[in-house]
């Protein structure tokens, strides 16, 4: 009953509506997107409040790092999740069962691969990704973090790749439940580990992978039930090249944008550790602060990072809703459906962005102020002045921000690697990393901070330039087919 109930709803993504079909498959991934997000932002509060300021500027040092851990898992579970949209649209649910194997073989070899190299080479990796520059307290408390996080690294593969291809395969509502179920116990086992057991920010990393180990096991009982439409097979665990080759060709867009990422959040917090409170503009100076001043610009950036990632998180979760709807019809060759779903996701996107960029605007100090007290004066305090003015500047460009990701997403959705991949390296590298390296010198934290609008205007540019070609494209491929059948 259930099988025949799940091939409806997957014709369903053909015939009806896009503005009934979009917030059908993205109101479930965006409160899951959102919820993963917002347990980011209380695990942080829960740090800040139970360990200190230092143990936020430690997180903020391991975020490149787990971002060059999740690009593998980025890169298996979109890659494999936009081919079986497409299989499914063709009509073809063998071959999509066997992509949804490989997957699982692909996760399992990048998860232990990263696993081993991390923990092995942990401490210069640390010291890599701060620069050298970071005080030995927040290396501690990125080590106790991280040490544990990796080792849970397979799991958190697992879990991100096969929730991908459940919410791809028509399972939107229960693949939200699958997030919403890793939330909550990590909502609940966070405060347990720190407060009570008194574990420090070693009892976040468990309460996290012991969270993601929960959704891991409800996942595997679904797609090992008969009554799943997709679900696993015996035949389908054996590497097969062109299904490799199509998995990792489509999600290196995503594995690249989160290299990139990395990288980016490891020249900034270099830059905030060297040059923060050199510059006239800057609200905190070297010579006036009497700790280091650089580790309080790196937990600013970090407080800034889990909080704008609350957004992103929720135009990833509107992506997320699209890609079975783009994957679908483009496999349908429905390409007014493709246009309509695009133009739509849009819409609500740049809504999105622009209500972070009010906030961000008005609300400045209360929301550092949720991270930390200020009333512990010293770090704390000069933490909210930092994070107050970098936050306006940041956000300037942030509702056409809305724009160029969901822009980014579509053509990974269709198939269109190298130009998803030069779109999700043109912020992050050809435009950000360039101006990183001549402003902070000479205006220091201000100049930080001016880089990011700077490259989101010029990326933005680029997005639409590239869109507006391939649309134009489709539009002719949809003519096409209707003049076919006259």
């Amino acid at each position: 009953m259930e099988d025949n109930q799940q091939r409806n709803n997957t014709v369903s993504l053909g015939t009806d509506p896009i503005r009934r079909l979009l917030p059908r498959y993205a109101i479930p991934a965006i409160i899951a997107m959102a919820s993963a997000s917002l347990y980011n932002i209380i695990d942080s509060i829960f740090i800040g409040h139970g360990v200190g300021g230092a143990a936020i500027s430690g997180m903020a040092i391991t975020l490149p790092i787990m971002n060059i851990a999740s690009a593998f898992g980025a890169m298996v579970g979109v890659g494999a999740a936009s081919r079986i949209s497409i299989r499914l649209g063709e009509g073809n649910l063998r071959a999509a069962e066997k992509t949804l194997g490989n997957a699982v073989l692909l996760n399992l070899a990048f998860g232990l691969l990263i696993m081993g190299v991390m923990l092995g080479f942990l401490d210069p990796v640390l010291r890599f990704f701060s620069g050298a520059q970071a005080s030995e307290e927040t290396i501690e408390y990125a080590r106790q973090f991280m040490q544990i996080i990796m080792a849970g690294n397979v799991v958190t593969h697992l879990y991100l790749s096969l929730n991908e291809q459940l919410r791809a395969s028509g399972y939107p509502v229960k693949s939200m439940a699958v997030m919403l179920t890793a939330v909550g116990v990590c909502i609940v086992l966070n405060p347990l580990f720190i407060f009570v057991f008194g574990w420090g920010i070693r009892g976040s990393a468990v309460a996290t992978v012991i969270a993601q180990s929960s959704a891991l096991a409800i996942l595997l009982v679904h797609y090992n039930s008969k009554k799943s439409f997709l679900r696993f097979h015996r035949r389908c665990f054996r590497f097969d090249r062109k299904i490799v080759v199509a998995i990792l060709s489509i999600g290196l867009s995503p594995f690249l944008l989160n290299i990139c990422a990395s990288l980016v959040v490891r020249f900034v917090n270099t830059s905030l550790l060297k040059y923060g409170g050199t510059g006239a503009g800057d609200v905190i100076s070297q010579a006036a602060f009497a700790g280091d001043a650089g580790d309080v610009y790196v937990g600013a950036y970090g407080i800034m990072n889990r909080v704008l990632l609350l957004f992103v998180m929720i135009v990833l979760g509107l992506n997320q809703g699209m890609q079975p709807i783009v994957g679908y019809n483009y496999g349908a060759k429905q390409y007014d459906r493709v246009i309509r779903a695009l133009k739509y996701t849009i819409t609500c996107a740049v809504g999105v962005m622009t209500v972070a960029f009010m906030i961000g605007q008005l609300f400045p100090e209360q929301v550092a102020s949720a991270f930390v007290d200020a009333s512990k004066g010293g770090a704390d305090k000069a933490m909210i002045e930092v994070v107050s003015q970098g936050l306006r500047i940041v956000l300037l460009l942030y509702p056409a921000v809305g724009f160029q990701i969901v822009a980014g997403n579509f053509f990974q959705y269709i198939g269109r690697a190298p130009l998803a991949i030069f779109m999700s390296m043109t912020r992050q590298l050809l435009f950000l990393v360039p101006l990183l390296i001549f402003l902070p010198p000479r205006y220091g934290a201000l100049g930080v901070w001016s880089t990011m609008p700077i490259a989101d205007s010029l990326s933005i540019v680029i997005a639409a330039t590239l869109l507006f070609f391939q649309i134009r494209k489709l539009r002719r491929a949809q003519r096409g087919q209707h003049f076919g059948k006259l």
